[in-house]
């Protein structure tokens, strides 16, 4: 359905693998009707909806119920006439059509065959409609029904009934697999406790305005993002993080939603829409993953396109050829074995387990608290060889501490911290937060008469009648006049001040390293990752005493920001990009164009941030940097069963092509080769979920 969708101008068609729907957009409201003609005459029974309507919710236990009773009908007509064959009518199956015992003995094979191949036969022909001759179940079609023409009729049955037997097995491993990620997805709330005059109204979550006000009872799921607005209490953000341990919350702290409530009553004040919350941006994250293919899965899809008309003309010169070219060999022998050669032949086992296999990988993955936009990026993440890391909020904690204080030409410690306090009110950066906490005083705004924020140099206001510049070294030598100062080196994060272009003095600050990082560090040295880098825009000093700590040899201070891509973009061209990857790990916030430029970007701790979901390739939904240790197993174990399922298919079916040929192998090894092998590559596949 996708491919023929795509073919047609103006539509463009995206299967979604874990959610089992196609997503159309169309470029010609007329093109609605092309689109829904292609698609019933595709799939006739496929459930056709619009963007405002809720799928479905997809019935697999039902459907595996209704498997596993054609399976059981079909068994006892099929026991019935292997009895009938060889215990109380031994030879009547090749009597001919003319004897009594034949029909006895046939009508229960016919029975069991149409039961069980029923969906199969219905599909090829369905097939043969739209001139598809090479799909699994015509093929199955053919090699069953040319078994019962040449009077192999337990053959023809057990190839039927077998395959269904793996079609129920497949359908439960898939699902199994389809489940655990949709169990990911169960962090929305059904309803939202809209607070209006003392009262509450219960809603959808869709139909709350940002402004508004809900109420969130203990033990119901956060439905919106918002802040506290009143009450104190816990919340299990483990649907969002994967964190066990409860988090504190109290008024004026930022909530999300798909946290739950803990313990009291909490009235938060809604900041944004339902399809802008962090749970939306989760749900169409992990949903739209599948939708990225990895260059393993477009592989396998263009190599099944030539290999199986490949097999099938090979089956028919098997069937033809041999009895023309010598006499002595009969058409039913090479029939036969060219109906052997055509169900082994089958190419389910590889189209099937190796998405089941990436969406299993992107699943578990999610399990872990790494969200990765797509099974390309899952395969890559193996690749890496360079890991640049962001130094504030990634590698640091992002909080500083006011240490010290030097003033310098007259100036007390006491106006130098009001002065920087001033400068930095209208600051969200962390420097500028920790400043305002050291300075304890209120700020009167309304004394601002301009704010200035220069990217990676620092700021510049007029207050009070006074113009004060504070930042880092740079900011002082900024301008045709530079400021005069003391020269300071000195371990921390330095902020200079200067009033009415006179020096006043320094803030020295220091950042607190994160607690994992150091043996995060040294795991991702001991898997591989060849070259660790630290970009900051931090001050030389400041940067140089994290790294001698982190043992990070490589580190760039004192960037702006597009200094700090076109580091990333040197780095890629110093590396062979068809085998080495370099994945840039930030904020996510001030970093968006670095996460872009590289060839993974990996957002840290980034789900309240838009910059991180919209930016980033991967996003760490844990606070901390040893989920990158989590992503790179995940990614390694993927890889590595995809590959163990290719390896198999190709060593079994190649093995029992060359029997079949032969004429070494019947029906009953092509069913272990064609079936056994779908239902063994699909079973391992399900092993990353573990």
């Amino acid at each position: 359905m996708q491919a023929a969708l795509n073919s047609i101008s103006g539509i463009k068609a995206e299967l979604n693998f874990i959610s089992g729907t196609l997503s159309l957009e169309l470029k010609d409201p007329s093109l609605e009707e092309v689109a829904l003609k292609t698609v019933l005459k595709l799939e006739p029974q496929v459930q056709i909806i619009s963007a405002e309507q809720e799928p479905q919710e997809d019935d697999q236990p039902l459907r595996s119920r209704q498997i596993l009773k054609k399976i059981t009908l079909s068994g006892l007509f099929f026991i019935a006439g292997l009895l009938f064959d060889y215990y109380f009518f031994p030879g009547a199956r090749l009597s001919g059509v003319n004897s009594i015992g034949f029909w006895i003995v046939f009508l229960p094979y016919i029975v069991a065959y149409v039961i069980s191949g029923q969906d199969v036969l219905e599909s090829a022909l369905s097939g043969i409609k739209r001139y598809d001759f090479f799909s699994e179940h015509f093929l199955m079609s053919i090699a069953t029904l040319g078994a019962f023409f040449i009077g192999e009729f337990p053959e023809a049955v057990a190839v039927m009934l077998f395959f269904k037997v793996g079609e129920y097995i497949e359908d439960r491993a898939v699902g199994h697999s389809r489940r655990s990620i949709k169990s990911l997805l169960k962090i929305r709330a059904d309803y939202a406790n809209l607070w209006r005059d003392g009262k509450t109204i219960q809603v959808r979550p869709e139909e709350v305005s940002p402004g508004e006000l809900i109420l969130v009872k203990p033990g119901e799921r956060l439905p919106l993002d918002g802040v506290v607005l009143e009450g104190e209490s816990w919340v299990d953000t483990s649907a969002l993080t994967g964190e066990s341990v409860p988090r504190r919350i109290k008024q004026g702290d930022t909530v999300l939603s798909g946290m739950i409530n803990k313990n009291s009553v909490i009235i938060v004040k809604v900041t944004r829409a339902f399809e802008q919350s962090t749970v939306s941006r989760i749900l169409e994250l992990v949903e739209r993953a599948a939708a990225q293919k990895a260059p393993t899965e477009r592989f396998i899809t263009r190599f099944s396109r030539i290999y199986t008309p490949v097999v099938v003309s090979f089956a028919v010169a098997m069937a033809v050829m041999p009895p023309l070219l010598f006499h002595q060999q009969t058409y039913s022998e090479w029939i036969y074995r060219s109906l052997v050669f055509l169900v082994i032949s089958c190419p389910c086992a590889l189209v099937l387990s190796i998405p089941v296999g990436f969406f299993g990988g992107i699943g578990a993955s999610a399990r872990r608290g790494v969200l990765f936009k797509g099974a390309n990026y899952l395969e890559a993440f193996r690749k890496v060889h360079t890991m640049v890391f962001d130094k504030t909020g990634t590698l640091t904690e992002g909080v500083f501490k006011v240490v010290d204080i030097k003033p310098f030409n007259g100036f007390s410690p006491e106006e130098l911290l009001r002065f920087a306090a001033l400068a930095e009110a209208h600051s969200n950066h962390p420097i500028a937060k920790s400043i305002l906490d050291a300075y304890q005083g209120s700020i009167d705004e309304g004394s601002i008469q301009s704010y200035e924020e220069i990217a990676s140099h620092g700021v510049r206001v007029v207050a009070e009648g006074r113009e004060i510049v504070a930042g880092s070294d740079r900011i002082l030598h900024l301008g045709e006049q530079e400021i005069e100062h003391e020269t300071c080196v000195t371990e921390g994060t330095v902020v200079h001040v200067a009033v009415d272009r006179r020096y006043a003095g320094y803030i020295v600050l220091s950042d607190v390293i994160r607690e994992d990082v150091e043996s995060t560090l040294d795991t991702l040295r001991k898997e591989g990752i060849r070259r660790i880098v630290m970009l900051t825009g931090d001050d030389t000093v400041a940067a140089r005493q994290v790294a001698k700590r982190l043992k990070i040899e490589e580190f760039y201070a004192e960037l702006l920001p597009e200094e700090k891509i076109e580091i990333v973009k040197r780095l890629k061209e110093e590396m062979d990009h068809r085998t080495h990857k370099i994945a840039f790990v930030g904020d996510g916030i001030n970093d968006a164009p670095v996460l872009m430029a590289s060839d993974i970007g990996i957002a840290m701790g980034g789900l309240g941030s838009d910059a991180a979901i919209e930016s980033a390739d991967v996003v760490l939904m844990k606070d901390r940097l040893s989920a990158l240790i989590d992503a790179l197993y995940v990614s390694r174990k993927t890889r590595k069963i995809v590959y163990e399922n290719i390896g198999m298919v190709f060593l079994i079916k190649g093995l029992f092509l060359l029997l079949g040929a032969s004429g070494m192998a019947t029906m009953w090894e092509a069913l272990f080769a064609d079936v056994g092998v779908a239902v063994l590559a699909v079973l391992n596949s399900t092993r990353v979920l573990h």
